[in-house]
C-alpha cells in the first residue's frame, strides 16, 4: 500500500455485500466486486495474483485507531491499515481496495473471498488462529472502560460489572470484550451489543449501556473526538481482566486465510524488518501509539499456542 491507495471523494461508493459486509470502499476506484486474488491464472496463489495485479484487498471494520474510513481526508487510513500499506508496497503490491465490514463478519467475508487480508488490529487469539493465518502482533494493550462523566455506577473493572445487577456493559460485535465479559462472569442479560465502536459510544450516551468495554486505545480515540465524546469519560484507575488465570494483555495483528500461508509467511517476513524501527514509531505516533504499545518479541504462534 501507498499513498496513491488515497480515495477521492468522486469515486467513493458503499456496495452491498453478503455475510454481514455493510460496505466496500475502494481506494482505487474499482467497482468490481471481487478481490485481486479472483484475477489470479487457475492454480496461482493470492501472492502471485497480487502482485501480477498491482492490488489487494483489505477488510477493516471502522474502528479507530486500528483502522477507519477518514471521512476529510477521504481515505482509509489507522494504525494497521498504514502499516500495511509500507509492507505491501515492499513486497510489490501498490494499491489497495478496503472493504469495509462489521467487525464479527471479518472472518466469514476473508473465507468468502470478499477480501484477501484483516487489517483491523484484531486480537490473536486460540480460537481465531483454528479459522484465519495470523502474521505477528504489530501492537500489545490492555483495556478500558468508556462510561458517563463521574462514572455514575463506579465501573472500573469487569468484576464490577457482576457486582452490580443493574450495569450494563456495551460490547462490539465479535469483538474479544465479549468472551473478557463471559469469562469475567458478567451475566449475557447484562451485555448490550453494539455493531462497531461509534454506535457504542452514542449507547452510553443515551442510557443503553453504562461502560463500553474496548482497547485503552480505541477509548483514548473516541475521548479524542471531543464533538463526539461530549459527557463521556475514560474510567480511571481500571483493572485489567484476569482470563484463565491471566492478567489480559491484547495484541492485534493480521490475519490471512489459512491456506494462503505462502502470503503470510512472506508479509510477516517484511513486517518484522518494520516493526520497531523509528520509521515505524512515527507512522503510528498520530494513531496514540507509543512505545508502549510495542508487541516486545510476541509472536503469532505463542498466542494461537495460548501462552
Amino acid at each position: 500500500m501507498n499513498p496513491s491507495l488515497t480515495l477521492t471523494r468522486s469515486r467513493r461508493f458503499l456496495l452491498a455485500l453478503s455475510l454481514g459486509v455493510l460496505a466496500a470502499c475502494s481506494d482505487s476506484g474499482s467497482d468490481k466486486p471481487a478481490p485481486a486474488a479472483a484475477n489470479a491464472p487457475a492454480g496461482g496463489s493470492t501472492l502471485e495474483a497480487a502482485k501480477a495485479a498491482g492490488k489487494i484487498r483489505i477488510g477493516y471494520a471502522n474502528e479507530a485507531p486500528f483502522a477507519y474510513m477518514d471521512s476529510k481526508e477521504a481515505k482509509v487510513t489507522g494504525e494497521s491499515v498504514e502499516i500495511a500499506r509500507v509492507v505491501l508496497k515492499r513486497m510489490g503490491i501498490n494499491e489497495v481496495e478496503g472493504v469495509l465490514t462489521e467487525f464479527g463478519s471479518l472472518i466469514p467475508g476473508l473465507q468468502a473471498k470478499r477480501f484477501d487480508i484483516i487489517a483491523a488490529g484484531m486480537y490473536v487469539t486460540p480460537e481465531r488462529c483454528q479459522q484465519v493465518a495470523f502474521s505477528d502482533p504489530t501492537y500489545g494493550v490492555g483495556q478500558s472502560f468508556l462510561v458517563k462523566q463521574g462514572n455514575p455506577k463506579n465501573l472500573h473493572s469487569y468484576e464490577d460489572v457482576v457486582k452490580n445487577p443493574d450495569a450494563r456493559l456495551g460490547v462490539v460485535v465479535g469483538a474479544i470484550e465479549a468472551e473478557y465479559a463471559s469469562k469475567s462472569k458478567v451475566p449475557a442479560g447484562q451485555v448490550v451489543v453494539f455493531p462497531d465502536a461509534v454506535s457504542a459510544l452514542s449507547g452510553i450516551q443515551a442510557g443503553r449501556a453504562d461502560a463500553y468495554a474496548a482497547t485503552a486505545l480505541t477509548v483514548n480515540d473516541l475521548m479524542g473526538k471531543t464533538s463526539q465524546a461530549s459527557g463521556l469519560e475514560k474510567a480511571e484507575p481500571f483493572t485489567d481482566p484476569v482470563i484463565d488465570g491471566k492478567s489480559v494483555r491484547g495484541y492485534g495483528a493480521y490475519a490471512f486465510r489459512t491456506d494462503d500461508k505462502a502470503f503470510a509467511d512472506a508479509f510477516n517476513a517484511e513486517l518484522a524488518k518494520f516493526i520497531g524501527t523509528e520509521e515505524h514509531q512515527k507512522l503510528v505516533a498520530p494513531f496514540g501509539f507509543t512505545p508502549q504499545e510495542l508487541p516486545k518479541g510476541v509472536t503469532a504462534a505463542q498466542l494461537c499456542a495460548g501462552k
